[in-house]
């Protein structure tokens, strides 16, 4: 986080204290703003907001990668988890781990 300038003087020497910043030129004191963390919105292919513990449904079939298993559209899958990284979505279908991609389900 960049610091301020002071509001007062507009000078930008400024301390950084736990709570609060301190202005060195004038001695002004004023709270710290809280960061606010961004949250993730995932949506499934009919832009319904998805969370952990949602089952989900298969909208086409997958080919699972080194191999020839299939997983079938219309699956139901076990509660999902929701990751970061290039899949969404980590969850058991059919008794197999997997991650997917938000683009190939709906929510059931």
């Amino acid at each position: 986080m960049n610091k301020p300038a002071c509001p007062m003087c507009t000078m930008p020497d400024v301390l950084e204290h736990s709570e609060n910043w301190e202005c060195m030129t004038c001695g002004h004191e004023w709270p710290r703003e809280v960061e606010v963390e961004k949250v993730r919105v995932v949506k499934d292919a009919h832009g319904n907001r998805l969370a952990d513990g949602d089952c989900v449904i298969l909208i086409k079939d997958l080919k699972l990668g080194g191999g020839a298993q299939v997983l079938k559209g219309g699956t139901k899958s076990k509660p999902i988890r929701l990751v970061d990284g290039d899949h969404e979505i980590s969850c058991k279908v059919e008794g197999v781990a997997v991650g997917l991609k938000a683009c190939f389900v709906k929510k059931a």
